[in-house]
């Protein structure tokens, strides 16, 4: 099963963007899935485990850093064509 997932992430400090864009390069570094960002989120998407595992990893790794909130969208689908438009 596919799947995606949208995530938005928050760490609670002044240097806020290191800690995001270091998210970002670490799930980049996984085989097997694909890896989106934009202002507002990054997408994940790919098989189920192969997307969870990740996201997982990193954000227990993320969690080092005091108080890290993530807001996670998750879809049993794989969204990262142009779905709105088939």
């Amino acid at each position: 099963m596919n799947t995606s997932v949208d995530i938005s992430y928050y760490p609670l400090s002044e240097s806020y963007l290191a800690p995001i864009k270091d998210f970002i390069r670490r799930l980049h570094l996984y085989q097997g899935i694909e890896v989106k960002s934009n202002g507002m989120s990054t997408q994940v998407f790919g098989e189920y485990d192969l997307v969870m595992g990740a996201v997982t990893a990193e954000i227990k790794a993320s969690f080092a850093l005091p108080h890290s909130v993530f807001v996670l969208k998750v879809i049993n689908a794989e969204l990262n064509h142009d779905y709105v438009n088939r």
